[in-house]
């Protein structure tokens, strides 16, 4: 197929990496080209003011490091294929459902390590682990009921996994926010329009797979209460906090209803917590349903994602569909040395760390200080994960009125229903790295967000 021309108002722009939308010869991609004419056919500004206004008038808000809650939504929706969709999704419920079986055998017999597939420090050395939750487990088997990933794509278009998200994932609500303000402002024609997510509380619901659920939130607080207020509502259930349960007879009780589900959305995700030892006796009844379970931490420590290809291949006795970022297990004495002759190439993240925080770009920060966190990793190895600097794909996006090419993650959501049954809901959010050339996408560091459309 020719590619569509490009078009004056591209005139200029240049991406130093894959760009979704554009051609290095500054055409239009064919999956691409005619949502992008409709952007074209607008005010850019005005395009992008108006759908930041309706997201703000929400309430939606984030805390940042300088000070400004606004969300920023970019009005460039970004396409992917359906055929690439395809294949993306196969590669994510397959990861998910490995993910949730390494975590029950983590808290069982731990098969994975007793035979060799995985070192025993992996699990000896991560805080995540909590025993006591080994007498908790889920009697349906599903462990992590949503899942959201981080997914890039590098300089050549190709998928890559950066990190697991298996404890609170946040973001459902805010991708059908973000949906709604684009639609509602971009004039495109109904078969360009991406399948609506008016299924995702329902889908959600299913997860919780009980007639009597609620959602449970730390309260006004939580810097995602917004979501947690419209979920609950969308869902048509209560949204609680721990002072509004009782625990009678092994049962969870809210106004003199049992609840049988619970959708956990607590900062609290341990169960050494006041909130995981309030329902603690509970989950040792098998008396509530718990999305996501208290011990999913072991699956998206950063540790244990040097060995989700290996994790895959254990459980399920399959290839990994979708390659990953490639990192480095520092704790492996061959492997750090290897790492400390390249460190200056790589990307050092503190094991422990969320939220875009605990991150050295080390092709981009300061050498001393560089310097500095190699001598710190080389005494402390067990702490740290490193892995291949990757040069994220671009997307166009509207900045001051014109369209800048700007560097771009996707976090798309994985259901599951059971623990075979996974389903990856099509498109996620793509977060956005606002400064020019930044790699950091999170909303809290200049980040902002786009819809992500799978077309029909």
């Amino acid at each position: 197929m020719r590619a569509p021309p490009r078009h004056d108002a591209l005139e200029g722009y240049r991406s130093s990496t894959f760009d979704d939308a554009i051609t290095p010869d500054g055409e239009l991609r064919p999956a691409a080209a005619d949502v992008m004419r409709s952007v074209l056919g607008h005010d850019l500004a005005k395009l992008g003011a108006a759908v930041r206004e309706d997201v703000h008038d929400l309430g939606i808000r984030f805390a940042s490091v300088d000070g400004d809650d606004t969300w920023h939504v970019d009005p460039v929706p970004r396409v992917i294929e359906r055929d690439d969709w395809r294949t993306l999704a196969a590669g994510l419920e397959q990861r998910v459902r490995a993910l949730n079986a390494f975590v029950a055998d983590a808290y069982g017999a731990r098969r994975i390590v007793a035979e060799g597939a995985l070192p025993a420090h992996v699990l000896d050395s991560t805080d995540a682990l909590e025993p006591d939750v080994a007498a908790l487990a889920p009697p349906d088997g599903v462990w992590i009921g949503v899942a959201g990933l981080d997914i890039v794509r590098d300089a050549n278009g190709t998928w890559l996994v950066l990190e697991d998200n298996v404890r609170t994932p946040s973001g459902l609500g805010y991708w059908v926010a973000a949906r709604a303000a684009t639609l509602r402002h971009l004039d495109v024609p109904e078969r360009l329009r991406p399948a609506p997510l008016d299924g995702v509380p329902g889908a959600l619901r299913a997860t919780l797979g009980t007639a009597s659920a609620a959602v449970l939130t730390d309260g006004p607080d939580n810097s995602a209460y917004w979501e947690h207020e419209w979920l609950a509502r969308q869902m048509d259930v209560p949204l609680v906090t721990v002072p509004d349960l009782a625990v009678r007879d092994g049962r969870l009780w809210h106004d003199g209803t049992a609840i049988e589900a619970l959708y956990r959305r607590t900062d609290a995700d341990r169960l050494d917590t006041p909130a995981g030892r309030f329902l603690q006796p509970v989950l040792a009844a098998g008396g509530l349903k718990l999305v996501n379970c208290f011990g999913t931490g072991v699956a998206d420590d950063k540790l244990a994602h040097a060995h989700v290809p290996d994790i895959i291949r254990f459980y399920l006795g399959e290839e990994p569909l979708l390659e990953q970022v490639e990192t480095f297990d520092l704790s492996e004495p061959d492997t750090l040395e290897r790492a400390l002759d390249i460190f200056g190439e790589l990307v050092i993240k503190d094991r422990s760390s969320s939220g875009g925080k605990g991150v050295t770009v080390c092709p981009h920060a300061e050498p001393a200080a560089v310097e500095a966190l190699r001598e710190e990793v080389r005494a402390h190895p067990e702490e740290y994960v490193a892995q291949r600097l990757v040069e994220l794909s671009t997307h166009p996006t509207e900045i001051d009125g014109k369209l800048e090419p700007r560097h771009v993650d996707l976090r798309p959501y994985v259901l599951m229903h059971g623990p075979q049954d996974a389903h990856a809901l099509p498109g996620g959010i793509t977060r956005v790295a606002l400064g020019e050339g930044a790699l950091v996408v999170n909303s809290s560091q200049n980040g902002g967000a786009k819809d992500t459309w799978v077309l029909p």
